[in-house]
């Protein structure tokens, strides 16, 4: 058997922000008109107030990160030309999603028709990242298996804590916002490719999504490329934690691998217990405590990502060159998530402005 290429691609979604007020601004289109050679690269999305980018295919996490902190550069350039800024956190701390405007592009006027409410609510940030995966069964199979990571991945992520000026409780509110699209959340257990294959054929043919790009589950086989695509994280306010994210996600593909070729596996685990995870990171992030569904227990979610990372994957990252980016958790599990910088200023200053302030300050945070 090939083995994976492991490629890595990331997406990023940020918030187009008014210096002044602070409030989202509604001005993807006129940020694009004069730099449409970039629109491969830098995108609109379902919200004017959204920009959206994608880096090229890498293949380590370092490449990731040039990649990564080019594109934050030029979306900063770019809307800085109209005078505004930008920030990437889960969700805006306290702009309505009321106010605003859906982009008028055909494939966003068609969400918002398909979905209502739901479209024009959905205000939130994600980071999307892709690993190369040619072998369609082993896709399947690394779907399966990889969901149990899941949780303790989005507990490293949180950047969400706010809506509509309200302190929420939960680390990423985004996770609970998405939660009302039809179609998310942890995916059930695919036997194989065929599988998948016929649920997506069944959900077409009876109307109910024009192809597999509707499927917004937490980890899906991407529809066009050879990927696997998480997409459960809150998008990652500074650049280093966005890589780690990444190169997570590829150690532990690099390591389902290893186990498939020597004929070996992780355990599966139902779906329905993963969510029970899952909330515990939305509600909790790195304060709470996730379930070791091995041990039948709970335990501190920082000791169950440091096992994770230590013996899960420990020893696979040297071969991949990632232990500097995979390391990084380290840092995370010390000083906190963006959503826990975000609640401490608030606690400190009473003021959402400065949240979003210090939102920008660290986006641009390593991007020269």
């Amino acid at each position: 058997m090939k083995p994976p290429s492991l490629t890595i691609g990331i997406e990023e979604e940020y918030q187009i922000i008014d210096p002044v007020t602070r409030e989202l601004r509604s001005y993807i289109t006129e940020i694009l008109q004069e730099d449409s050679v970039l629109l491969g690269e830098i995108k609109p999305e379902l919200h004017q107030s959204m920009v959206e980018i994608g880096t090229p295919i890498c293949h380590t996490p370092a490449e990731a990160r040039s990649e990564l902190v080019r594109l934050r550069r030029l979306v900063m350039d770019l809307a800085a030309k109209k005078g505004l800024v930008i920030a990437a956190a889960g969700t805006h701390p306290f702009s309505s999603w009321m106010e605003q405007e859906i982009t008028p592009l055909e494939r966003y006027i068609g969400v918002k028709e398909d979905l209502q409410e739901l479209a024009q609510s959905l205000l939130i940030f994600g980071t999307h990242v892709h690993i190369g995966i040619e072998d369609p069964d082993f896709r399947i199979d690394a779907m399966n298996v990889c969901r149990y990571f899941l949780p303790h991945v989005l507990a490293l992520s949180t950047s969400s804590p706010f809506w509509m000026g309200r302190n929420t409780g939960l680390k990423s509110y985004r996770s609970v916002v998405f939660r009302a699209f039809p179609r998310t959340g942890i995916p059930r257990t695919m036997a194989s490719w065929s599988d998948y294959q016929e649920f997506v054929d069944v959900m077409v043919a009876t109307g109910s999504i024009p192809d597999a790009s509707k499927l917004w589950w937490d980890i899906r086989p991407h529809h066009k490329f050879p990927t696997l695509e998480f997409r459960l994280c809150d998008v990652c306010t500074r650049v280093d934690e966005a890589v780690c994210v990444a190169a997570i996600f590829q150690a532990i593909i690099a390591k389902l691998w290893k186990l498939r070729r020597d004929n070996m596996t992780f355990r599966q685990y139902s779906p329905n217990l993963i969510e029970e995870n899952k909330w515990r990171a939305t509600r909790f992030g790195l304060d709470g405590k996730l379930i070791d569904f091995g041990h039948a227990k709970e335990l501190p979610a920082r000791d169950l990502i440091r096992e994770l990372i230590d013996w899960f994957i420990g020893d696979i990252v040297d071969e991949l060159g990632s232990r500097k980016e995979v390391e990084y958790a380290f840092k995370i599990l010390s000083d906190g998530t963006s959503a826990d910088r975000q609640l401490a200023t608030f606690r400190e200053t009473g003021d959402l402005k400065a949240v979003v302030d210090q939102l920008v300050r660290e986006t641009a945070e390593g991007v020269p």
